[in-house]
């Protein structure tokens, strides 16, 4: 026997072979069941299962045995909204222990539950999908980029549910939103179409929740059948009829709390940052997703107090409320949103116990998940245990101690998580810092036989439109008149429906190859002079912590030309030192545009 912390079976934990881990008696240890709080009691672990959750005598014979004074074991983590198509190894390390997938690509997912199906899934979170969701063709769903089956009469309904489940969904998510709410512009599935394959669903005995952004579209969708909504709307507080109907239809509300936020525009993940125990199993890029926000002003009051009366009413009426992040989203991470979601509700109104219950025992309820979110005889071996007392205080669910998945200890898969990190960290600081050109221009513009010929003292000028998220945006580039006999860079285009958000432009790409990030510190802005139809247009940053979602500074382009400064420290969340990208472009609108720009340089410190 042996006492914590706790190494088993980190070869084959960490290769993810099947195997059935030997017994585990954690002693004198508060449980938090999924429903309420227990005293101090043994939990023996054995087969990949709970043994016994109030385990009582000796310890068994080859038992390893776990001590940890002052902590709470909990069922693991259930994230009931997530697209899980990235960081496939973060939940379980941040006690995440099953995601329930809203939308990702088939073949990940097959490869994933084929794993699970074969008990080989033990460096990862057990994983339930709707695999592709319902939409229209040009609706939500359709701007990533790649191409999916949509639905668009009610008669193709039961068709269309056969392909899906064929494809693999466990359930079924339908899209009832024109985006309208949020600013873009979608098609959606009409009523009668919502209804004909919320019905089909039910008939093949699957679950059919509804993504809504709004209150009228939620309750034609719990009218429709909807077992359950994946989002709480935020156009307005509930109302009693939407109540009344929620709790006689007996649907359940995932409220993505956490993603709301970050399109209410604060940046609420970044206080995970400051527990060594979710920070320590980031790398500079998830970090960096959770200084994100999808808005950039900051009206997160508003929301607060619309999710303070919508789920105080929805919880004294009984309508179960499920936890869930959205995770994939800008200012959203996997596993780890998970804790500021719990940490939300609570805000909201619920009690840390009703938090952790929706993270767990309700969830497993609501999805049918018989042997998971309960700590009792005969479920999963998945458990969290954490210092503290989190049915207090939810915010201790952050203070992780030891991770099960089937019984086996995650420890060694977090040791190993945090030498990587540690190894990656050194060989970035070893990176050199670009040598700045003597006059910090970066846009060597000139023209060869009236062709716009674009050149830089490093990395490379480029085209940059929407087309590679399957947008329809356009734009020429050419050489110009530039101010004092310079050759400028103009812009033609037009920004069209196609991809949510239309962008069409110029790039400078610092590195050798794109995206290959690149210390530019040395500089501590961009500088350049412009002209054009007066039109405000964007330089877009991008760095390897902001991945694919920019920072962002405006400017206008008026007819005369003039000289625009944009300092890094003006680019919220922006790190010089891992510079990606920096797009010089027309974005969030559609028409014609057209600007010039000279004369294009690097502000020095």
């Amino acid at each position: 026997m042996s006492a914590f912390p706790l190494v088993i079976a980190s070869v084959l934990a960490l290769s993810g072979t099947a195997l059935a881990a030997g017994p585990v008696l954690i002693r004198d240890v508060a449980v938090f069941d999924g429903t309420q709080r227990l005293p101090a009691r043994h939990v023996l672990l054995a087969d990949g299962k709970i043994a016994d959750a109030d385990f009582r005598g000796a310890t068994p014979d080859g038992a390893t045995e776990v001590r940890c004074d002052g902590c709470t074991l909990l069922p693991g983590l259930v994230d009931s909204h997530v697209h899980a198509y990235a960081n496939h190894e973060l939940p379980l390390l941040l006690g995440v222990t099953t995601q329930l997938d809203m939308f990702m690509p088939l073949d990940m997912a097959r490869d994933i539950k084929a794993r699970m199906a074969a008990g080989k899934l033990l460096d990862q979170a057990d994983l339930y999908t709707a695999g592709t969701l319902v939409t229209t063709p040009g609706g939500h769903g359709t701007e990533y980029g790649f191409t999916i089956p949509t639905l668009n009469r009610p008669e193709d309904a039961d068709a269309f549910i056969d392909a899906r489940l064929a494809e693999g969904s466990d359930f079924i998510k339908l899209v009832y939103d024109d985006g309208k709410h949020y600013g873009v512009n979608f098609t959606t599935l009409d009523l009668a179409t919502l209804t004909a394959a919320i019905k089909a669903t039910h008939r093949r005995g699957k679950l059919a929740v509804v993504h809504v952004s709004t209150q009228a579209a939620a309750k034609d969708a719990v009218a429709a059948g909807a077992d359950g909504l994946v989002h709480q709307f935020t156009d307005s507080e509930v109302d009693d009829a939407f109540v009344q109907l929620a709790k006689q239809k007996k649907i359940f509300i995932i409220p993505t709390y956490a993603v709301n936020e970050s399109v209410y525009g604060r940046a609420g993940g970044t206080g995970l940052l400051a527990q060594a125990a979710i920070a320590d199993m980031l790398d500079a890029g998830q970090q960096g997703v959770l200084k994100q926000v999808m808005r950039p002003v900051d009206r997160s009051a508003r929301l607060d107090a619309l999710m303070r009366a919508s789920l105080g009413k929805l919880k004294a009426a009984g309508v179960p409320i499920l936890a869930g992040t959205d995770a994939g989203n800008p200012g959203t991470l996997h596993g780890a949103s998970l804790h500021r979601e719990l940490e939300l509700l609570t805000q909201a109104g619920l009690s840390a116990s009703e938090a952790l219950a929706a993270a767990t025992s309700v969830p497993a309820k609501a999805f049918g998940l018989h042997d998971s979110g309960r700590i009792a005889k005969g479920m999963k071996a998945n458990l969290l245990l954490v210092k503290g007392d989190p049915s207090m205080d939810i915010r201790a669910t952050r203070n992780i101690v030891e991770i099960w998945k089937a019984g086996v200890a995650v420890s060694p898969l977090r040791q190993a998580r945090q030498l990587a990190l540690q190894q990656a960290a050194a060989k970035a600081a070893a990176r050199p810092q670009t040598v700045l050109p003597a006059d910090g221009k970066l846009g060597l513009f000139s023209s060869d036989a009236g062709k716009l010929v674009m050149a830089a003292p490093f990395g490379s000028w480029q085209q940059n439109v929407d087309s590679v998220m399957s947008g329809k945006s356009q734009v020429v580039l050419s050489a110009g008149a530039g101010p004092s006999g310079q050759v400028s860079l103009k812009l033609d285009g037009e920004l069209k429906p196609g991809f949510a958000y239309p962008w069409a432009g110029v790039a400078f790409n610092p590195g050798k190859q794109p995206f290959a990030p690149t210390d530019l510190s040395a500089a501590k802005g961009i500088r350049f002079k412009v002209r054009g139809d007066g039109a405000t247009y964007a330089l877009q940053a991008f760095w390897q912590a902001g991945g694919y979602q920019p920072a962002a500074a405006t400017f206008k382009a008026e007819p005369e030309w003039r000289e625009v400064k944009l300092e890094w420290a003006s680019l919220k969340g922006f790190d010089p030192k891992t510079t990606t990208w920096l797009g010089l472009v027309a974005a969030m609108r559609t028409g014609p545009f057209q600007f010039e720009l000279a004369d294009v340089g690097l502000i020095p410190n």
